[in-house]
């Protein structure tokens, strides 16, 4: 069976290319290039896809900084120290997740694939609307009503298996797997060599996540 991965290069798109691995999928990685500042991502994901092993890895490029509105992708202070802070985080991309399973769709049409795997979280994150269940159910409806491949076939279908995982659970996961969660990169606001700033919600998280399940978090901090 074909599946189609998003692969942004961090902690959660490595888990679930190895789990879609695990279950005998033959996988089609999708990276996107967005003009994300934390573009240091794509070469985590370069790494992981050849760790992994996929059939193909397309690193497609679109850039969003045209649209702006966000602190990943326009001049806006990442915020710092602010997990839980209350309503929807400045670090939101507008549509971002709407706009890569858009393309994931018409790369698994393309190919055939059976499935579409994203790594959406709707327990540990920052409260973003498109990692919601709703958002999927939603986007399923769309390939069903709107795509050849959804009115012939039934096809392709969105696994989100992260869905209602904890980072911990996400990470013992992983590691069951063999996932090295060294190759992996999560930080908004890296310095220019690469160090994660430790501070953003994606570290937070990803920190609480190692310590939560009682493993080594392998991320190199910037100050540490």
């Amino acid at each position: 069976m074909k599946a189609v991965i998003l692969l942004s290069g961090g902690l959660d798109s490595a888990t679930v290319l190895a789990m879609a691995k695990a279950e005998g999928r033959v996988c089609h990685a999708l990276s996107i290039v967005y003009g994300q500042r934390h573009s240091v991502e794509l070469e985590a994901a370069k790494r992981v896809a050849s760790a992994i092993g996929v059939a193909e890895h397309d690193i497609h490029a679109l850039d969003l900084r045209a649209f702006g509105a966000s602190a990943l992708t326009s001049d806006i202070d990442v915020p710092k120290d602010a997990v839980g802070a209350p309503g929807i985080p400045i670090t939101y991309v507008p549509a971002r997740n709407t706009i890569f399973l858009a393309l994931a769709l018409g790369f698994a049409e393309a190919r055939g694939a059976d499935e579409i795997w994203i790594g959406v979280n709707a327990l540990d994150y920052s409260g973003y609307p498109d990692c919601r269940p709703e958002f999927i159910d939603a986007f399923q409806d769309v390939i069903l009503k709107g795509t050849r491949s959804g009115v012939e076939r039934g096809t392709p279908r969105l696994v989100a298996p992260l869905l209602h995982l904890t980072k911990a659970d996400i990470i013992r996961r992983g590691i069951s797997l063999g996932v090295d969660y060294a190759m992996t990169h999560s930080c908004y606001d890296p310095a220019s060599d690469g160090r994660a700033c430790g501070h953003c919600d994606s570290c937070i998280l990803r920190r609480k996540g190692f310590a939560e399940a009682g493993v080594e978090d392998p991320t190199t901090y910037a100050g540490h």
